[in-house]
């Protein structure tokens, strides 16, 4: 848990903002989609899969520090990203 840093964090999430910025706005309205509905497919699949993945981790974090995960499941499937990094943020806090 400790090898994430909030730098790192913080330049993860900058770049995906920038790199949506640019497929968001370098596409014309005019451009037909060039991937098959299959691959549409597949690229969902593994990213519901993946965030299957991370909640679970998330979880087994939380179980481990005796915290509630639950807390965390309505902004995490409607912005998991940014909820991912908060909660990284806040389990990092020394307990005094």
């Amino acid at each position: 848990m400790y090898v994430w840093s909030k730098p790192l964090v913080l330049g993860l999430v900058l770049a995906l903002v920038v790199l949506e910025g640019m497929f968001f706005f370098l596409i014309g309205e005019e451009a037909e989609g060039q991937l098959h509905v299959r691959t549409t497919q597949w690229i969902t699949a593994n990213y519901v899969l993946l965030m299957i993945w991370i909640f679970v981790w998330m979880y087994d974090q939380a179980r481990v520090r005796g915290k509630n995960v639950w807390l965390w499941v309505l902004p995490y499937v409607l912005f998991p990203l940014p909820t991912l990094a908060f909660f990284i943020f806040r389990l990092q806090r020394r307990i005094v």
